[in-house]
């Protein structure tokens, strides 16, 4: 009968423990913006492409010293 009392208090203390967990986090704004995060990956983003630019200018300070 012991270890049922042990048992349920340690399960409701982390039962208090995520509580608070939770409420600090929603006060943190945590869980303000739920539903955007799962359309952003159907949204069109803009592919930057590498410009190899230091290849470019070596290339130019080459041509000017021939």
């Amino acid at each position: 009968m012991d270890i049922l009392y042990l048992m349920i208090l340690c399960s409701v203390t982390l039962a208090v423990i995520f509580l608070v967990i939770f409420i600090v986090n929603a006060r943190k704004g945590q869980f303000e913006d739920d539903e955007s995060p799962a359309v952003r990956i159907l949204l069109d983003s803009e592919i930057i492409k590498e410009e190899p630019e230091k290849e470019d200018k070596n290339k130019k300070t080459e041509d000017k010293s021939d």
